[in-house]
């Protein structure tokens, strides 16, 4: 299959050409099964259970819906793709998806920041944690977290907008990513890199330092407790949350700094984007259900009330 690479101005359309190697196919569509699968299971279970109406499982949720929406914006077309070969996509319709993945990535990325501050001051200051963290205050850090990512990503697809001349219309990806689509532009692009720079430095960077703060200073805490059973329990409770916030900036970084700066085989930056966004949202409710007993008895406990009510 071939396509023209002519200098276009005002495209109508993008061609995303998929991930190079299909035999990854099936393992990316396993992954958005597990990842909407398990993030469901999660939005269904801690509403609905009232011991789990803390702080922790407050933000998993919102953590749940916000990989849904990912994975609800990136799988279709990716799907698309391999099965229909439908490559086509609208000019604003790219530019629509790169927003909402772009705004999920950093709305995912203030929520793991706000997990974290809630383990501070679980293990910092455990008889002000509900006085603190009131259902209201976790009400506006949420609302606050929307509207940074919403904001700042959203100059993104504006300033594509002036562009008007692209010397190729076909994106290397299985989705709309915003250097992806800048890097066709046959224009100058600087202010679009450094506005890219500034909402990935602003978002990312602000929240991975502060997020190190935190767990820095719970570690500092954890090693002076006393009782050797106190300290077990709190690094088993920071394990989950440190393997995910660990392999989700890894991976971001790795993203950001390649499309910019990297020299890195193509298709192997495709593969590890395509990675990037879908096995987050799969680990999460692995990584946090499977190691927190509170939600496995509750999970446990609706699948043997299903299956004693159909009996």
């Amino acid at each position: 299959m071939s396509f023209v690479n002519d200098t276009t101005s005002h495209p109508s359309a993008f061609l995303l050409l998929g991930v190079p190697v299909l035999d990854w196919v099936s393992f990316f569509f396993a992954v958005c099964l597990v990842a909407l699968l398990g993030n469901i299971i999660l939005l269904i279970i801690i509403p609905m259970e009232c011991s789990l109406h803390q702080p922790m499982y407050i933000f998993l949720a919102v953590l749940a819906a916000t990989d849904i929406g990912l994975c609800a914006a990136i799988a279709p077309k990716m799907l698309a793709i391999f099965w229909f070969r439908s490559y086509s996509m609208a000019f604003d319709t790219c530019l629509a998806q790169l927003f909402f993945i772009h705004a999920l990535q950093c709305m995912e990325s203030g929520i793991l920041l706000a997990m974290a501050l809630d383990r501070y001051i679980a293990i910092c200051d455990p008889l002000r944690h509900t006085s603190i963290l009131t259902p209201s205050v976790l009400g506006r850090m949420v609302v606050i977290v929307a509207i940074r990512a919403t904001v700042l990503v959203g100059l993104l697809p504006i300033l594509i907008k002036r562009l008007h001349h692209f010397h190729s219309t076909v994106i290397a990806h299985s989705y709309c990513e915003h250097m992806a689509v800048v890097k066709l532009a046959a224009e100058d692009i600087r202010v679009n890199n450094t506005c890219g720079l500034l909402v990935g430095f602003t978002i990312l960077g602000f929240d991975m330092i502060f997020i190190l703060i935190s767990y820095t200073l719970i570690f500092q805490a954890v090693l002076h407790l006393h009782q050797k059973e106190a300290r077990l329990k709190a690094f088993n409770t920071c394990t989950a949350h440190i393997f995910v916030f660990l392999e989700f900036y890894i991976l971001a970084f790795f993203s950001f700094f390649s499309h910019r700066f990297g020299h890195v085989v193509p298709s192997t930056h495709i593969l590890l984007s395509t990675i990037y966004l879908l096995v987050p949202p799969a680990l999460n409710p692995i990584v946090y259900g499977v190691k927190n007993k509170v939600i496995c008895k509750h999970v446990a406990q609706v699948l043997l009330l299903n299956h004693g009510s159909q009996q």
